[in-house]
């Protein structure tokens, strides 16, 4: 039997069930437009997730007070274990690789205009927010360079509480009141949006030290280091580490740079991607159950035809390739049409729900695809070596 002849009574088996055939590659093609759409959501969420975390930079350095693992984002570590001054803080800018320093006091409190009152977050920070949190100020200035512990009341508004408390007015100059304390502003914060659900522009900025009396605290939250493009983190670490065991006689905080956050975060995200492609990965062995069934009644039904076959010298190879090619086939066709219906859905839930992110990489459309074949090969082997298997003249016997 020629090659061609082997094609022809492939796809003549295929289509001369048409309703079956159809029904098995909808089998397949829901399984691979599962995995599709899945992998395109999860892979979506590992790009967003990794995107908000990255817009501060990737040189960025972390310490909160405390030998404890943290995220080492702003107000990660709330309940402070050991203490960490202004004092620690201004000797950390002190090394030289070290291009800017925020010491960071998070809070929530009431912030008054002539009436209007929102209740929003205060950071206590110092005047490098703006180079080492990579934010930008639309009017006036941020804070300035003044003695971190005597600093002058002066305010920065995030966009919202000002668009909030003043609408079209120009606050600049204007005092309001925030935690009972009066503040005149002095910088108006570009938008910056959300980073994982916190309104980055619902925020008031104040000085650190008045930010440490106004939450009656006595050590910071959090101390942002920006170092050098181009240095090791690893080298800034170890000499982060060294100052503070100066000052401190032992190791009693955590430091945690943005490449550790994350490294683990992307093999955090990897996981959850492959976990929901696990998921679609049950509706093609679905799949691949429904190809096995179908090439098994496939076999009875045409018993008789084998035989004629094998009796007109087609050896058993060639059968079982016949057998295993209408397999092949019928989950090809499912595992394209399952990719248009995985990138399609994943295009349309972009338009309905544009805050969910979806990606589909080609490296993930070419592997399900080889995938449903790789079903589909597996599924029809058992048939196919029964097929091949069949004593001719018994075969011929059957009709």
């Amino acid at each position: 039997m020629r090659f061609t002849d082997a094609i022809n009574l492939a796809r003549s088996g295929v289509f001369s069930q048409r309703l079956r055939s159809f029904l098995t590659a909808l089998g397949i093609a829901v399984g691979i437009a599962s995995v599709v759409l899945l992998t395109s959501i999860g892979e979506g969420i590992h790009h967003y997730v990794l995107s908000e975390f990255t817009q501060f930079g990737t040189n960025l350095i972390g310490i909160n007070p405390g030998v404890t693992t943290t995220h080492g984002t702003p107000g990660a570590m709330i309940s402070n274990v050991r203490p960490l001054t202004l004092e620690d803080a201004l000797a950390l800018n002190q090394i030289p690789e070290v291009m800017g320093m925020v010491p960071l006091v998070q809070g929530n409190t009431p912030v008054e205009y002539k009436g209007k009152t929102r209740r929003t977050y205060v950071f206590g920070v110092g005047h490098k927010v703006p180079e080492v949190w990579q934010m930008r100020v639309m009017g006036g200035r941020f804070l300035p360079d003044d003695d971190p512990r005597s600093a002058r009341a002066f305010a920065v508004l995030g966009s919202r509480v000002r668009e909030e408390l003043f609408g079209t007015q120009n606050p600049l100059g204007k005092r309001v009141r925030i935690g009972g304390e009066r503040y005149r502003v002095i910088g108006l914060m570009e938008s910056k949006g959300q980073m994982l659900g916190f309104d980055l522009d619902d925020a008031v900025y104040i000085p650190v030290a008045r930010a440490l009396a106004m939450f009656n605290r006595e050590s910071l939250m959090e101390i942002d280091i920006l170092y050098t493009k181009g240095i090791s983190a690893d080298q800034v670490v170890k000499k982060i580490k060294n100052t503070l065991i100066r000052r401190h006689g032992t190791q009693d905080f955590t430091i945690t740079t943005q490449e550790q956050m994350i490294a683990v975060l992307g093999s955090v995200l990897n996981i959850l991607t492959l976990a929901v492609g696990a998921l679609g990965g049950i509706s093609l062995f679905v799949g691949g159950i429904g190809i096995l069934t179908i090439m098994t009644i496939a076999v009875q039904e045409r018993t008789a035809e084998i035989g004629l076959l094998r009796a007109l010298g087609a050896g058993q190879g060639q059968i079982l390739l016949l057998f295993i090619g209408e397999a092949i086939t019928l989950s090809a066709i499912g595992g394209f049409a399952g990719l248009i219906l995985g990138m399609g859905g994943a295009w349309l839930l972009g338009l309905v729900v544009p805050a969910l992110p979806t990606q589909t990489p080609l490296i993930y459309v070419v592997l399900a695809e080889l995938l449903a074949i790789f079903i589909g090969l597996l599924s029809g082997v058992v048939p196919a070596f029964r097929a091949a298997r069949l004593d001719p003249v018994e075969a011929l016997r059957s009709e």
